[in-house]
């Protein structure tokens, strides 16, 4: 039998290998906020509630993206297809070129998506949860759009795809 050695000091850099090995996907968040496109990509995107409809992500706690985001009445989620690496990494980069030769649509409310994305939801903020170094933001869906059958863009092991141990 393995036992938990107690009062333990978590080595941050352990933690995040470990957290690593969980696959989760990946989606960009994006509303056009004071005439100009803002969004970040996010790997902690989950669904929460059928009733009343919730999905969630986490932000940092030092995003300076999260507090420009956050102002706009609606928010677009896109979950991203396996080939969108280079727009998740786009979309982490530069904020000044963060949606260079990205198509998208944006709606009356502000909510931007991106129209190669595998589904979109319109969404607006429902309840932020401080949580540690991250905030947990619960969104509620208005309108979803279901578009593609390819695979979604996965994180894993800190790197996007499935990685095999070597």
């Amino acid at each position: 039998m393995t036992t938990f050695p107690t009062n333990q000091d978590l080595d941050p850099a352990e933690l995040r290998q470990a957290f690593g090995i969980f696959p989760s996907g990946v989606v960009a968040v994006a509303a056009e906020v004071d005439g100009a496109y803002v969004g970040l990509a996010a790997s902690s995107f989950t669904s929460v509630s059928l009733d009343p409809p919730l999905v969630s992500f986490s932000v940092a706690n030092t995003s300076k993206t999260w507090p420009d985001l956050r102002r706009s009445a609606h928010l677009g989620v896109t979950v991203l297809a396996d080939h969108h690496g280079a727009v998740a990494r786009q979309l982490a980069g530069p904020v000044d070129r963060r949606f260079a030769g990205i198509d998208v649509t944006v709606t009356s409310d502000g909510a931007v998506t991106l129209d190669e994305g595998l589904a979109t939801f319109d969404t607006t903020i429902y309840r932020e949860l401080e949580a540690g170094d991250h905030t947990i933001v619960l969104l509620e869906l208005h309108a979803v759009r279901h578009v593609d059958h390819s695979l979604p863009l996965v994180f894993h092991r800190s790197q996007f795809g499935l990685q095999r141990l070597a």
